[in-house]
């Protein structure tokens, strides 16, 4: 069973990767469960695209680790009934742009069950995001924004091991769709150590990833290590101290901890890596304005993606893809208003 065989029980690895703290969360969830199966292509035998779910199906075999058609709406829509019907069915998208695919029955169906049938949908989809990876246009979307407005899908974007294992044990026991979006550039790049006891994160709360009294980045998934280099970089050479802000969920949205670090600190920038107009970022900035805006010293800035599809060429994508410098430059013209 590869990695997982040494991550279960009694010889669980003390530190693993993000994307092993997905494939454990799966494991612990399965077998705790009778309820939850995973579903997608080449989920199974091959163990998916990423190897995400190698060595699910060796434990919980076929019925439970399914390999599907090519076809996202068909997935989305058999694992909707078998959630009618209460099993926890985990869906993979083999890379998170094809969810487009799913859109409609996502937000026209599954969104609304619970409003206009009171049918609970307790399902998880799940799959690569993100760029920084040299995957082109179509392997490398942050299609959130297209999913945070919709009432009924809850939407999930890990940075850390830990918010990885136990936020995926959160969204599969939650009643109501959650979308986990799992970013390919951290799958095997961050390391860390399981939490204790049982792990699970609860959906809908931002955590600190580093106290700071002069300034906040609030950010989530790959950019958040990108805020804490530059939150780094910019004590060292500028004597500034930086709070980073991971929202872990942007739907629902932590607003009281938002509100928290813009008070605390009184300059904001908000960074993330999807693209910028429609972008989470001018939520969290309306929010912003709306409530906290007597605290404000100075105009809250954004550090996103350029508007253009993403590229191929290596200096292209790092272009437009925002990297530690763009987002030390910012800070530095917020904290100098």
């Amino acid at each position: 069973m590869g990695d997982l065989g040494r991550q279960v029980g009694e010889g669980r690895m003390s530190e693993i990767t993000y994307l092993e703290g997905i494939r454990q969360a799966l494991f612990d969830e399965m077998e705790r469960d009778p309820s939850v199966f995973c579903i997608g292509e080449d989920i199974g035998a091959f163990g998916g695209a990423f190897k995400v779910t190698e060595g699910l199906a060796a434990k919980f075999g076929d019925e439970r680790v399914i390999d599907s058609p090519i076809s996202e709406i068909g997935i989305v829509g058999a694992a909707a009934g078998a959630a009618h019907m209460g099993m926890r069915p985990v869906v993979e998208m083999q890379f998170i742009d094809f969810i487009a695919n799913a859109y409609d029955i996502l937000t026209n169906y599954v969104a609304t069950a619970r409003y206009r049938a009171f049918l609970p949908c307790p399902m998880v989809v799940r799959g690569p995001s993100g760029g920084y990876v040299r995957g082109g246009p179509f392997h490398s979307q942050n299609p959130e924004a297209g999913f945070i407005h919709t009432p009924g899908l809850k939407v999930v974007y890990p940075s850390t091991v830990a918010d990885a294992y136990g936020l995926m044990k959160s969204a599969i026991r939650d009643e109501d769709c959650v979308l986990f979006f799992e970013h390919k550039y951290l799958y095997r790049r961050i390391k860390g150590e399981l939490p204790a006891g049982d792990g699970a994160v609860p959906i809908g709360k931002a955590r600190v990833a580093r106290e700071g009294k002069d300034l906040s980045i609030i950010t989530y998934a790959a950019t958040v290590w990108k805020a804490l280099e530059a939150a780094e970089q910019l004590e060292r050479e500028d004597g500034l101290s930086v709070e980073v802000l991971d929202l872990r969920s942007l739907a629902p949205l932590d607003d009281e901890a938002i509100q928290a670090t813009v008070r605390k600190t009184n300059r904001v920038l908000v960074v993330h890596e999807d693209t910028r107009t429609g972008g989470i970022a001018g939520e969290i900035t309306a929010r912003i304005s709306e409530s906290s805006f007597a605290w404000l010293d100075a105009p809250i800035m954004r550090v996103t993606a350029h508007d253009i599809p993403l590229p191929y060429a290596p200096q292209l994508e790092d272009f437009v893809l925002p990297q530690t410098s763009d987002v030390v430059r910012a800070a530095r013209w917020v904290a100098a208003y």
